[in-house]
Protein backbone atom coordinates (compact mmCIF):
# COMPACT_ATOMS: atom_id res chain seq x y z
CA UNK A 1 0.00 0.00 0.00
CA UNK A 2 2.82 2.39 0.83
CA UNK A 3 4.45 1.69 -2.52
CA UNK A 4 1.25 2.70 -4.24
CA UNK A 5 1.02 5.78 -2.08
CA UNK A 6 4.47 6.73 -3.29
CA UNK A 7 3.30 6.36 -6.91
CA UNK A 8 0.26 8.56 -6.27
CA UNK A 9 2.46 11.15 -4.65
CA UNK A 10 4.96 10.87 -7.49
CA UNK A 11 2.34 11.48 -10.15
CA UNK A 12 0.56 14.36 -8.46
CA UNK A 13 2.97 16.28 -6.28
CA UNK A 14 6.62 15.55 -6.72
CA UNK A 15 8.82 17.81 -8.72
CA UNK A 16 9.86 15.97 -11.87
CA UNK A 17 13.54 16.55 -11.12
CA UNK A 18 13.52 14.85 -7.72
CA UNK A 19 15.08 11.44 -7.47
CA UNK A 20 13.08 8.50 -6.14
CA UNK A 21 15.24 8.38 -3.04
CA UNK A 22 13.73 11.70 -1.94
CA UNK A 23 10.60 9.81 -0.94
CA UNK A 24 11.05 8.80 2.65
CA UNK A 25 8.89 6.36 4.51
CA UNK A 26 7.94 9.01 7.02
CA UNK A 27 4.43 9.22 8.38
CA UNK A 28 4.09 12.74 6.96
CA UNK A 29 4.87 11.62 3.43
CA UNK A 30 2.45 8.74 3.65
CA UNK A 31 -0.31 11.01 4.94
CA UNK A 32 0.29 13.44 2.06
CA UNK A 33 -0.06 10.60 -0.41
CA UNK A 34 -3.30 9.50 1.19
CA UNK A 35 -4.59 13.06 1.02
CA UNK A 36 -3.82 13.26 -2.69
CA UNK A 37 -5.68 10.03 -3.43
CA UNK A 38 -8.59 11.15 -1.27
CA UNK A 39 -8.90 14.61 -2.80
CA UNK A 40 -8.42 13.26 -6.30
CA UNK A 41 -11.43 11.00 -5.98
CA UNK A 42 -13.73 13.79 -4.83
CA UNK A 43 -14.51 17.39 -5.59
CA UNK A 44 -11.51 19.48 -6.50
CA UNK A 45 -13.00 22.70 -5.21
CA UNK A 46 -11.93 24.47 -8.40
CA UNK A 47 -14.10 26.62 -10.64
CA UNK A 48 -12.68 24.79 -13.65
CA UNK A 49 -15.14 22.39 -15.25
CA UNK A 50 -12.79 19.40 -14.88
CA UNK A 51 -9.45 20.49 -13.39
CA UNK A 52 -8.62 21.15 -9.77
CA UNK A 53 -5.30 21.79 -7.97
CA UNK A 54 -4.28 18.13 -8.17
CA UNK A 55 -4.82 18.07 -11.95
CA UNK A 56 -2.69 21.17 -12.37
CA UNK A 57 0.09 19.70 -10.24
CA UNK A 58 -0.05 16.53 -12.31
CA UNK A 59 0.27 18.63 -15.48
CA UNK A 60 3.15 20.61 -14.03
CA UNK A 61 5.07 17.46 -13.14
CA UNK A 62 4.58 16.05 -16.62
CA UNK A 63 5.56 19.36 -18.24
CA UNK A 64 8.91 19.27 -16.44
CA UNK A 65 9.60 15.76 -17.72
CA UNK A 66 8.67 16.84 -21.24
CA UNK A 67 10.94 19.88 -21.13
CA UNK A 68 13.85 18.05 -19.51
CA UNK A 69 13.77 14.54 -20.95
CA UNK A 70 11.70 14.55 -24.14
CA UNK A 71 11.74 17.83 -26.09
CA UNK A 72 15.56 18.09 -26.16
CA UNK A 73 15.59 14.84 -28.18
CA UNK A 74 12.66 15.39 -30.52
CA UNK A 75 14.76 16.78 -33.38
CA UNK A 76 17.00 13.71 -33.24
CA UNK A 77 13.99 11.36 -33.18
CA UNK A 78 12.33 13.16 -36.07
CA UNK A 79 15.48 12.77 -38.17
CA UNK A 80 15.78 9.10 -37.23
CA UNK A 81 12.04 8.62 -37.86
CA UNK A 82 11.81 6.70 -34.62
CA UNK A 83 11.88 7.32 -30.89
CA UNK A 84 13.05 4.94 -28.14
CA UNK A 85 9.62 3.83 -26.93
CA UNK A 86 10.87 1.56 -24.15
CA UNK A 87 13.09 4.27 -22.69
CA UNK A 88 10.43 6.99 -22.85
CA UNK A 89 7.63 4.74 -21.61
CA UNK A 90 9.74 3.53 -18.70
CA UNK A 91 10.38 7.13 -17.70
CA UNK A 92 6.67 7.90 -17.82
CA UNK A 93 5.76 4.64 -16.11
CA UNK A 94 8.15 5.27 -13.23
CA UNK A 95 6.42 8.59 -12.67
CA UNK A 96 2.90 7.15 -12.79
CA UNK A 97 1.76 8.64 -16.10
CA UNK A 98 0.89 5.42 -17.95
CA UNK A 99 -1.74 4.15 -15.52
CA UNK A 100 -3.56 7.22 -14.26
CA UNK A 101 -7.01 5.62 -14.54
CA UNK A 102 -5.93 1.99 -14.20
CA UNK A 103 -6.53 -0.19 -11.09
CA UNK A 104 -4.13 0.17 -8.20
CA UNK A 105 -3.58 -3.57 -7.87
CA UNK A 106 -1.86 -3.54 -11.28
CA UNK A 107 0.23 -0.44 -10.62
CA UNK A 108 -2.21 2.27 -11.65
CA UNK A 109 -3.42 5.29 -9.72
CA UNK A 110 -7.14 4.45 -10.05
CA UNK A 111 -8.11 8.08 -10.65
CA UNK A 112 -11.02 9.20 -12.79
CA UNK A 113 -10.70 10.06 -16.46
CA UNK A 114 -10.36 13.79 -15.84
CA UNK A 115 -6.79 13.04 -14.74
CA UNK A 116 -6.11 11.15 -17.96
CA UNK A 117 -7.51 14.19 -19.75
CA UNK A 118 -5.00 16.39 -17.95
CA UNK A 119 -2.15 14.09 -18.97
CA UNK A 120 -3.37 13.86 -22.58
CA UNK A 121 -3.61 17.64 -22.83
CA UNK A 122 -0.14 18.15 -21.40
CA UNK A 123 1.38 15.69 -23.88
CA UNK A 124 0.45 18.25 -26.54
CA UNK A 125 3.46 20.28 -25.40
CA UNK A 126 5.82 17.70 -26.86
CA UNK A 127 7.36 19.25 -29.97
CA UNK A 128 5.89 16.72 -32.38
CA UNK A 129 2.77 14.66 -32.87
CA UNK A 130 4.30 11.22 -33.11
CA UNK A 131 5.44 10.73 -29.51
CA UNK A 132 2.14 11.83 -27.89
CA UNK A 133 0.26 9.57 -30.31
CA UNK A 134 2.46 6.59 -29.38
CA UNK A 135 1.88 7.26 -25.68
CA UNK A 136 -1.86 7.55 -26.30
CA UNK A 137 -1.87 4.13 -27.96
CA UNK A 138 -0.41 2.70 -24.76
CA UNK A 139 -2.74 4.48 -22.34
CA UNK A 140 -6.01 5.08 -24.18
CA UNK A 141 -6.19 2.70 -27.14
CA UNK A 142 -4.57 -0.68 -26.44
CA UNK A 143 -5.24 -1.04 -22.71
CA UNK A 144 -8.72 0.33 -21.76
CA UNK A 145 -10.58 -2.85 -22.73
CA UNK A 146 -7.99 -5.00 -20.97
CA UNK A 147 -8.33 -2.92 -17.80
CA UNK A 148 -12.14 -3.08 -17.88
CA UNK A 149 -12.81 -6.64 -19.04
CA UNK A 150 -9.60 -8.67 -18.86
CA UNK A 151 -8.94 -11.54 -16.47
CA UNK A 152 -6.61 -11.13 -13.52
CA UNK A 153 -4.07 -13.27 -15.35
CA UNK A 154 -4.10 -11.05 -18.45
CA UNK A 155 -3.94 -7.89 -16.38
CA UNK A 156 -0.88 -9.11 -14.52
CA UNK A 157 0.76 -10.43 -17.67
CA UNK A 158 0.07 -7.47 -20.00
CA UNK A 159 -1.55 -4.53 -18.22
CA UNK A 160 0.82 -4.25 -15.24
CA UNK A 161 4.01 -4.05 -17.36
CA UNK A 162 2.29 -1.58 -19.70
CA UNK A 163 1.49 0.66 -16.73
CA UNK A 164 5.03 0.42 -15.34
CA UNK A 165 6.53 1.12 -18.76
CA UNK A 166 8.28 -2.24 -18.92
CA UNK A 167 6.23 -3.23 -21.98
CA UNK A 168 5.16 -1.36 -25.09
CA UNK A 169 1.69 -2.06 -26.46
CA UNK A 170 0.12 -1.63 -29.88
CA UNK A 171 -3.44 -1.91 -31.16
CA UNK A 172 -4.22 -4.29 -34.01
CA UNK A 173 -7.55 -3.31 -35.57
CA UNK A 174 -7.04 -1.73 -39.01
CA UNK A 175 -6.20 -3.94 -41.97
CA UNK A 176 -5.27 -3.31 -45.60
CA UNK A 177 -8.90 -3.54 -46.68
CA UNK A 178 -10.49 -2.53 -43.38
CA UNK A 179 -9.64 0.83 -41.90
CA UNK A 180 -12.51 2.72 -40.35
CA UNK A 181 -14.89 -0.16 -41.20
CA UNK A 182 -13.97 -2.28 -38.19
CA UNK A 183 -16.72 -4.84 -38.77
CA UNK A 184 -15.13 -5.91 -42.07
CA UNK A 185 -11.76 -7.10 -40.70
CA UNK A 186 -10.59 -10.49 -41.99
CA UNK A 187 -7.94 -11.61 -39.49
CA UNK A 188 -9.14 -14.88 -38.03
CA UNK A 189 -8.31 -16.79 -34.84
CA UNK A 190 -9.43 -20.39 -35.26
CA UNK A 191 -9.94 -22.58 -32.23
CA UNK A 192 -7.68 -25.59 -31.82
CA UNK A 193 -8.09 -27.26 -28.47
CA UNK A 194 -7.20 -24.74 -25.79
CA UNK A 195 -5.38 -22.54 -28.28
CA UNK A 196 -6.17 -20.04 -31.01
CA UNK A 197 -4.42 -20.13 -34.39
CA UNK A 198 -4.27 -16.61 -35.83
CA UNK A 199 -3.89 -15.85 -39.54
CA UNK A 200 -4.17 -12.52 -41.31
CA UNK A 201 -2.53 -9.16 -40.84
CA UNK A 202 -2.79 -5.64 -39.49
CA UNK A 203 -1.98 -2.29 -41.06
CA UNK A 204 -1.16 1.22 -39.78
CA UNK A 205 -0.05 -0.24 -36.45
CA UNK A 206 1.41 2.50 -34.26
CA UNK A 207 4.31 1.23 -32.08
CA UNK A 208 4.24 -1.90 -34.24
CA UNK A 209 8.01 -2.26 -34.73
CA UNK A 210 8.79 -1.85 -31.02
CA UNK A 211 5.74 -3.35 -29.31
CA UNK A 212 5.98 -6.25 -26.87
CA UNK A 213 2.30 -7.15 -27.25
CA UNK A 214 -0.72 -6.31 -29.34
CA UNK A 215 -4.36 -5.90 -28.42
CA UNK A 216 -5.55 -7.71 -31.53
CA UNK A 217 -9.10 -7.81 -32.89
CA UNK A 218 -9.82 -11.04 -34.77
CA UNK A 219 -12.75 -13.19 -35.88
CA UNK A 220 -13.16 -16.10 -33.47
CA UNK A 221 -16.49 -17.59 -34.61
CA UNK A 222 -19.09 -17.57 -37.35
CA UNK A 223 -22.09 -15.30 -37.21
CA UNK A 224 -22.96 -11.63 -37.35
CA UNK A 225 -19.93 -9.33 -37.82
CA UNK A 226 -20.68 -7.50 -34.58
CA UNK A 227 -20.77 -10.74 -32.55
CA UNK A 228 -18.04 -12.91 -34.04
CA UNK A 229 -14.90 -11.08 -32.99
CA UNK A 230 -12.70 -11.08 -29.90
CA UNK A 231 -9.90 -8.90 -28.55
CA UNK A 232 -6.78 -10.98 -27.91
CA UNK A 233 -3.57 -10.22 -26.03
CA UNK A 234 -0.92 -11.28 -28.53
CA UNK A 235 2.80 -11.31 -27.57
CA UNK A 236 4.68 -9.90 -30.54
CA UNK A 237 7.57 -12.37 -30.22
CA UNK A 238 5.24 -15.32 -30.80
CA UNK A 239 6.40 -17.47 -33.75
CA UNK A 240 4.51 -16.55 -36.91
CA UNK A 241 4.27 -12.80 -36.17
CA UNK A 242 6.13 -10.86 -38.84
CA UNK A 243 6.68 -7.13 -38.92
CA UNK A 244 6.59 -6.85 -42.71
CA UNK A 245 7.65 -3.25 -43.03
CA UNK A 246 7.93 0.09 -41.32
CA UNK A 247 5.59 2.46 -43.14
CA UNK A 248 6.96 5.82 -44.24
CA UNK A 249 4.50 8.66 -43.60
CA UNK A 250 4.19 12.34 -44.53
CA UNK A 251 4.08 13.21 -40.83
CA UNK A 252 4.29 11.71 -37.34
CA UNK A 253 7.89 10.82 -38.19
CA UNK A 254 8.98 10.03 -34.63
CA UNK A 255 6.31 7.34 -34.32
CA UNK A 256 6.89 3.97 -35.92
CA UNK A 257 4.00 2.54 -37.93
CA UNK A 258 4.06 -1.05 -39.12
CA UNK A 259 2.38 -3.57 -41.37
CA UNK A 260 2.19 -6.92 -39.59
CA UNK A 261 1.37 -10.42 -40.80
CA UNK A 262 0.21 -13.46 -38.81
CA UNK A 263 0.86 -16.98 -40.07
CA UNK A 264 -0.37 -19.81 -37.85
CA UNK A 265 0.31 -17.78 -34.71
CA UNK A 266 -0.62 -19.87 -31.68
CA UNK A 267 -1.80 -18.25 -28.45
CA UNK A 268 -3.84 -19.70 -25.57
CA UNK A 269 -7.59 -19.07 -25.63
CA UNK A 270 -7.12 -17.62 -22.17
CA UNK A 271 -5.59 -14.59 -23.92
CA UNK A 272 -9.05 -13.49 -25.07
CA UNK A 273 -10.06 -10.32 -23.25
CA UNK A 274 -13.39 -10.75 -21.47
CA UNK A 275 -16.08 -12.78 -23.23
CA UNK A 276 -15.38 -14.45 -26.54
CA UNK A 277 -17.36 -12.80 -29.33
CA UNK A 278 -17.62 -9.45 -27.53
CA UNK A 279 -14.50 -7.97 -29.10
CA UNK A 280 -16.32 -5.60 -31.45
CA UNK A 281 -18.36 -4.21 -28.56
CA UNK A 282 -15.27 -3.85 -26.37
CA UNK A 283 -13.47 -2.07 -29.19
CA UNK A 284 -16.35 0.37 -29.64
CA UNK A 285 -16.17 1.11 -25.90
CA UNK A 286 -12.40 1.44 -26.17
CA UNK A 287 -12.89 3.93 -29.01
CA UNK A 288 -14.55 6.37 -26.59
CA UNK A 289 -11.31 6.92 -24.71
CA UNK A 290 -9.27 6.90 -27.92
CA UNK A 291 -11.38 9.66 -29.44
CA UNK A 292 -11.48 11.72 -26.26
CA UNK A 293 -7.69 11.43 -26.09
CA UNK A 294 -7.41 12.57 -29.70
CA UNK A 295 -9.56 15.63 -29.07
CA UNK A 296 -7.84 16.49 -25.79
CA UNK A 297 -4.46 16.13 -27.47
CA UNK A 298 -5.43 18.72 -30.09
CA UNK A 299 -5.87 21.57 -27.59
CA UNK A 300 -2.23 22.40 -26.84
CA UNK A 301 -1.01 22.10 -30.47
CA UNK A 302 -3.71 24.51 -31.68
CA UNK A 303 -2.89 26.91 -28.87
CA UNK A 304 0.80 26.67 -29.71
CA UNK A 305 0.13 27.30 -33.42
CA UNK A 306 -1.69 30.51 -32.55
CA UNK A 307 0.85 31.69 -29.98
CA UNK A 308 3.87 30.97 -32.18
CA UNK A 309 2.23 32.68 -35.14
CA UNK A 310 1.46 35.78 -33.06
CA UNK A 311 5.11 36.00 -32.00
CA UNK A 312 6.43 35.52 -35.53
CA UNK A 313 4.03 37.87 -37.30
CA UNK A 314 4.61 40.56 -34.68
CA UNK A 315 8.34 40.50 -35.48
CA UNK A 316 8.07 39.95 -39.24
CA UNK A 317 7.87 43.17 -41.23
CA UNK A 318 6.22 43.66 -44.60
CA UNK A 319 5.35 46.92 -46.36
CA UNK A 320 6.45 49.04 -43.46
CA UNK A 321 4.53 47.31 -40.67
CA UNK A 322 4.42 44.04 -38.80
CA UNK A 323 2.45 41.28 -40.49
CA UNK A 324 0.34 41.00 -37.35
CA UNK A 325 -0.91 44.57 -37.83
CA UNK A 326 -2.86 43.49 -40.90
CA UNK A 327 -6.49 43.06 -39.96
CA UNK A 328 -6.84 39.80 -41.84
CA UNK A 329 -4.03 38.33 -39.73
CA UNK A 330 -5.10 39.38 -36.23
CA UNK A 331 -8.79 38.80 -37.01
CA UNK A 332 -8.01 35.30 -38.29
CA UNK A 333 -5.97 34.47 -35.19
CA UNK A 334 -8.73 35.86 -32.99
CA UNK A 335 -11.29 33.65 -34.67
CA UNK A 336 -9.06 30.59 -34.35
CA UNK A 337 -8.61 31.32 -30.65
CA UNK A 338 -12.39 31.51 -30.29
CA UNK A 339 -12.85 28.19 -32.09
CA UNK A 340 -10.23 26.66 -29.81
CA UNK A 341 -12.12 27.70 -26.70
CA UNK A 342 -15.36 26.27 -28.12
CA UNK A 343 -13.55 22.98 -28.72
CA UNK A 344 -12.03 23.06 -25.25
CA UNK A 345 -15.46 23.55 -23.68
CA UNK A 346 -16.92 20.64 -25.65
CA UNK A 347 -14.01 18.36 -24.73
CA UNK A 348 -14.19 19.23 -21.04
CA UNK A 349 -17.94 18.69 -21.02
CA UNK A 350 -17.48 15.30 -22.66
CA UNK A 351 -14.87 14.33 -20.07
CA UNK A 352 -17.13 15.49 -17.24
CA UNK A 353 -19.98 13.37 -18.59
CA UNK A 354 -17.69 10.37 -19.08
CA UNK A 355 -16.40 10.62 -15.51
CA UNK A 356 -20.01 10.40 -14.32
CA UNK A 357 -20.47 7.13 -16.22
CA UNK A 358 -22.35 8.39 -19.26
CA UNK A 359 -22.08 6.94 -22.75
CA UNK A 360 -20.30 9.74 -24.60
CA UNK A 361 -19.98 8.07 -27.99
CA UNK A 362 -21.83 10.90 -29.71
CA UNK A 363 -19.98 13.68 -27.90
CA UNK A 364 -16.59 12.00 -28.28
CA UNK A 365 -17.24 11.66 -32.01
CA UNK A 366 -18.24 15.32 -32.23
CA UNK A 367 -15.11 16.39 -30.37
CA UNK A 368 -12.81 14.29 -32.53
CA UNK A 369 -14.50 15.58 -35.69
CA UNK A 370 -14.14 19.20 -34.62
CA UNK A 371 -10.59 18.72 -33.32
CA UNK A 372 -9.39 17.20 -36.59
CA UNK A 373 -10.97 19.91 -38.68
CA UNK A 374 -9.80 22.75 -36.48
CA UNK A 375 -6.26 21.37 -36.52
CA UNK A 376 -6.36 21.40 -40.31
CA UNK A 377 -7.77 24.91 -40.45
CA UNK A 378 -5.46 26.37 -37.82
CA UNK A 379 -2.28 24.77 -39.16
CA UNK A 380 -3.05 25.85 -42.72
CA UNK A 381 -3.97 29.43 -41.87
CA UNK A 382 -1.12 29.89 -39.41
CA UNK A 383 1.45 28.41 -41.78
CA UNK A 384 0.30 30.84 -44.47
CA UNK A 385 1.23 33.78 -42.24
CA UNK A 386 4.74 32.40 -41.81
CA UNK A 387 5.36 32.77 -45.53
CA UNK A 388 8.37 30.92 -46.92
CA UNK A 389 9.65 30.11 -43.43
CA UNK A 390 6.50 28.09 -42.80
CA UNK A 391 7.41 25.81 -45.69
CA UNK A 392 10.69 24.77 -44.08
CA UNK A 393 11.50 22.05 -41.57
CA UNK A 394 13.03 24.62 -39.25
CA UNK A 395 9.86 25.75 -37.46
CA UNK A 396 7.27 23.99 -35.31
CA UNK A 397 4.31 25.10 -37.41
CA UNK A 398 5.43 23.06 -40.42
CA UNK A 399 5.79 19.92 -38.29
CA UNK A 400 2.37 20.41 -36.74
CA UNK A 401 0.94 21.01 -40.22
CA UNK A 402 2.22 17.58 -41.28
CA UNK A 403 1.60 15.67 -38.08
CA UNK A 404 -1.85 16.87 -37.16
CA UNK A 405 -3.40 16.07 -40.52
CA UNK A 406 -3.70 12.50 -39.29
CA UNK A 407 -6.37 13.30 -36.71
CA UNK A 408 -9.08 13.55 -39.36
CA UNK A 409 -8.10 10.08 -40.62
CA UNK A 410 -6.84 7.89 -37.77
CA UNK A 411 -9.09 6.43 -35.10
CA UNK A 412 -12.09 6.79 -37.38
CA UNK A 413 -12.15 9.24 -40.28
CA UNK A 414 -14.25 12.42 -40.22
CA UNK A 415 -16.87 10.66 -42.32
CA UNK A 416 -17.15 7.86 -39.76
CA UNK A 417 -17.55 10.40 -36.98
CA UNK A 418 -20.35 12.05 -38.96
CA UNK A 419 -22.02 8.68 -39.49
CA UNK A 420 -21.96 7.99 -35.75
CA UNK A 421 -23.32 11.44 -34.97
CA UNK A 422 -26.09 11.05 -37.54
CA UNK A 423 -27.06 7.65 -36.11
CA UNK A 424 -27.57 9.26 -32.72
CA UNK A 425 -29.54 12.03 -34.42
CA UNK A 426 -31.61 9.39 -36.24
CA UNK A 427 -30.97 11.08 -39.56
CA UNK A 428 -29.08 8.21 -41.22
CA UNK A 429 -31.04 6.64 -44.10
CA UNK A 430 -32.03 3.03 -43.56
CA UNK A 431 -30.27 0.41 -45.69
CA UNK A 432 -32.11 -0.44 -48.87
CA UNK A 433 -33.30 -4.05 -48.82
CA UNK A 434 -32.37 -5.98 -51.93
Amino acid sequence: MFKMAQRVLAASFRQAGLAKRSFSSSKTTFQKAQAVASSASGSSGSDDIVYGPEHLQLKESLRKIIERDINPHVEEWEQAKNFPAHKVFKLLGDNGFLGVTKPKEYGGLDLDYSYACAVGEELGYINCGGVPMAIGVQTDMATPALAKFGSDYLKREFLAPSISGDAVACLGVSEVGSGSDVASIQTRASRKGDDLIINGGKMWTTNGTQADWMCCLAITSEGAPHRNKSLICLPMKTPGVTVAKKIQKIGMHSSDTAQIFFEDVRVPRSHIIGEEGEGFTYQMIQFQEERIFAAVGALAPIERMIEETIKYTRERKAFGQSVLDNQVVHFTLGELATELEMLRSAVYRTVALYVKGNDVTKMASMCKLKAGRLLREASDKCLQFWGGMGYTDEVLISRLYRDMRLLSIGGGADEVMLSIICKFMRTMPKPVKK
